[in-house]
């Protein structure tokens, strides 16, 4: 089994990040790229569960539910991944998008 802190780590600090973001924060592009995020790991999680299945979209549910769906999503994707390697680069997803989130 492999060591998925590193990710619900990251996941958790930037959930937290957006949690204590003021609205104006979250309204200026947070929000859309925590919700990008979710959307990405989301999509990777299930093609590893099912890789001939199409993967479904995670809706929007509004800037305010930013930070569960990236941890919903995070946690869903630490449960699939098979090695360090793919931990590695899901923890560089998460810095990359809370680079672009400004939080």
């Amino acid at each position: 089994m492999v060591d998925t802190t590193p990710l619900t780590r990251a996941v958790e600090h930037f959930a937290d990040r957006l949690r204590a973001a003021p609205q104006s924060r979250l309204q200026r592009g947070a929000a859309a790229a925590a919700l990008d995020l979710a959307r990405e790991m989301s999509r990777r999680a299930q093609l590893a569960e099912d890789p001939g299945a199409e993967p479904r979209e995670m809706p929007d549910a509004g800037m305010f539910a930013a930070a569960d769906q990236i941890t919903v999503a995070g946690n869903d994707l630490a449960l699939v991944l098979r090695d360090g390697a793919e931990v590695e680069e899901a923890v560089r997803l998460v810095a990359r998008a809370q680079e672009r989130a400004g939080v």
